[in-house]
């Protein structure tokens, strides 16, 4: 059981990182951006070729190894949070521009997404492939009878780093204050000077560097292929209705709780890759009793 449950935590880790994106732009546009699949994924194809350069022989330092894994968490999260701009740059603000209908946007996400997809596989090929690892496999740690290796102490250090920052950003910067005052009033925010267009270009960038860094995480512990960030960021999606979405404490929570909700119960059913259903199961859940998720909603009231 303490396997499960902790499988469950660092799986639900990535999900926040991921949550945190969707959050933040529903914070202050009221939208779920459908194309985050793919920032998680061009993440992840940052973080493969950073990481097959600098990883070409296997005899490499502990130091050194250090560097080269914060290199790829910022190579990776600097290339989601470039996709993460452009998504707004150009299926999103051309409709702000006119007011176009919420399902316009919706259309508009979803081409976006379809379209960065078949894109990285008619760049990078069809084939998934396997990421070098700087984090070695020597080590782990038995801990309330669960085994944590190296990889999930790296996880929670990197996630609890970065939850840090985006929080502290959003509650006590300048950047911050505007990203609130247009998730309350993008008009009353414009009339009082703040820069509508840069803050939500800005929240993009938040949230997509965060999207990059999860699916760094994702082809270090799988895989990297064009299509890998479409069933992660659903259940991320997931995870920020369940913690609240538009919360950024609640994505936090709600990753975390998905993670543990989706594999405890593997331990008594004994059917392995049915995660993905209880996570959606989970989601129709929510929306049914408690659509506001755990934590409430609203971004520019909540933090």
């Amino acid at each position: 059981m303490a396997s499960f449950v902790a499988l469950g935590i660092f799986t639900g880790l990535i999900y926040s990182l991921v949550a945190i994106g969707y959050t933040l732009v529903y914070g202050v546009l009221r939208l779920i951006n459908f194309a985050h699949s793919e920032v998680l994924m061009s993440g992840g194809f940052a973080g493969y070729y950073f990481l097959h350069y600098t990883m070409k022989t296997t005899d490499v330092s502990t130091t050194l190894r250090v560097l080269i894994l914060i290199g790829a968490v910022v190579a990776s999260g600097a290339v989601g949070a470039i996709v993460a701009i452009g998504i707004e740059r150009f299926a999103y603000r051309p409709l702000r521009r006119r007011n176009a209908p919420k399902l316009t946007y919706l259309i508009s996400a979803i081409g976006a997404s379809f379209f960065l997809s078949n894109f990285a596989g008619k760049a990078f090929g069809h084939n998934p492939s396997a990421t070098a690892q700087p984090i070695t496999s020597n080590y782990s740690w038995k801990i309330l009878g669960a085994q944590i290796s190296a990889f999930d102490v790296v996880l929670l250090l990197v996630t609890a780093v970065l939850f840090l920052a985006v929080n502290t950003l959003v509650t006590k910067s300048k950047v911050g204050r505007s990203i609130r005052a247009v998730a309350q009033d993008a008009e009353t925010a414009s009339l009082m000077g703040v820069n509508v267009n840069s803050t939500i270009a800005s929240t993009f960038a938040i949230g997509g560097f965060m999207g990059g860094v999860a699916g760094l995480f994702i082809a270090m512990s799988t895989t990297v292929d064009f299509n890998m960030g479409f069933t992660p960021a659903l259940l991320a999606f997931t995870a920020a209705v369940l913690g609240g979405i538009g919360n950024i404490r609640g994505a936090m929570a709600g990753g975390v709780l998905l993670g543990i909700f989706m594999y405890v119960p593997i331990y008594w059913i004994h059917q392995p890759f049915y995660e993905p259903v209880i996570g959606f199961t989970i989601l129709v859940l929510v929306l049914m009793v408690r659509p506001t998720g755990l934590f409430g909603e609203s971004l520019g009231r909540s933090a």
